[in-house]
């Protein structure tokens, strides 16, 4: 399961189609509709506020309208508290620029240079940027740890 952090712009129609179909499943475990999953570590940012999904899921489908895909937006159960935010780490995003850049070298590599020229990465707006590292609840993988060392 993976819910990027990063503003879904980023994304390429596969990554967007399957943060759509992970986040999904990520609101079904977290308002207690299915017991797979329940003690992924990416859920863990929304535990505390478990609606939030449904922000989450709502920036996704705008974005998918502005590329003309149709999300369908009835599936969005979760209603997330008015004005809800949560915070990432500024070490989290450019970790994730990194891991989105590896996948982008297999599947699209001409979004390589782009997503890496990019001066500063934006959240999905569901999310306000804090100093830090890497979140707590990622599981980083080796290469793109290594490449997240040398860029700091």
């Amino acid at each position: 399961m993976r819910l990027w952090s990063l503003h879904p712009r980023y994304l390429d129609a596969v990554g967007l189609v399957a943060c759509w179909r992970e986040s999904l499943l990520a609101q079904k475990v977290l308002i207690g509709k299915t017991r797979g999953y329940r003690h992924h570590p990416q859920l863990d940012r929304f535990r505390e506020h478990p609606t939030a999904i449904g922000a989450y899921l709502g920036v996704l489908a705008d974005e998918a309208d502005a590329r003309t895909y149709r999300f369908n937006r009835s599936r969005i159960v979760a209603v997330p508290e008015p004005g809800i935010r949560l915070t990432i780490t500024s070490g989290q995003l450019e970790y994730e620029r990194r891991r989105l850049a590896a996948k982008f070298k297999l599947r699209a590599p001409e979004r390589v240079n782009a997503l890496l020229a990019e001066r500063s990465i934006h959240p999905n707006p569901l999310f306000d940027v804090v100093v830090g590292g890497i979140e707590p609840w990622e599981r980083v993988e080796p290469a793109t740890q290594s490449d997240h060392e040398e860029q700091a």
